[in-house]
């Protein structure tokens, strides 16, 4: 593994999801895990997260939409909670739940609002 990357990913991911959240997942890695733990940390948050190219609101904004139309919930949980660290709005979360119920359709929409609204609670916004 390519450590630079890997510290490049660790920072991006505490940035966005929290130190405390990132250092628990991690710390909960056992010898199973952790090659994966790792492995994400580098190539997800280092390699996809890394660059300067897409900023990292307009990066949460699409992880949102991506992983809003795989259904996958758990995750889009807390990658709400990194948009909004990331400076995306409560009117802009609603935006892109509209797109994810205009293609995805809206049993997902619905989902997604449910989450989001725990989010938005949690955050005070």
């Amino acid at each position: 593994m390519d450590q630079d990357l890997f510290e490049k990913g660790l920072a991006q991911r505490k940035a966005t999801l929290g130190a405390e959240y990132v250092e628990k997942n991690l710390a909960a890695a056992d010898d199973f895990t952790r090659p994966f733990q790792e492995t994400m940390t580098a190539w997800c948050w280092g390699f996809g997260w890394g660059d300067d190219v897409i900023d990292a609101k307009t990066r949460s904004m699409m992880n949102l939409a991506m992983i809003g139309a795989l259904g996958k919930m758990t995750e889009w949980e807390t990658h709400c909670r990194g948009a909004v660290t990331n400076g995306v709005s409560k009117e802009e979360i609603r935006a892109i739940i509209h797109v994810i119920g205009i293609y995805c359709g809206v049993p997902q929409a619905l989902e997604c609002f449910r989450v989001a609204k725990k989010v938005l609670a949690e955050a005070d916004l």
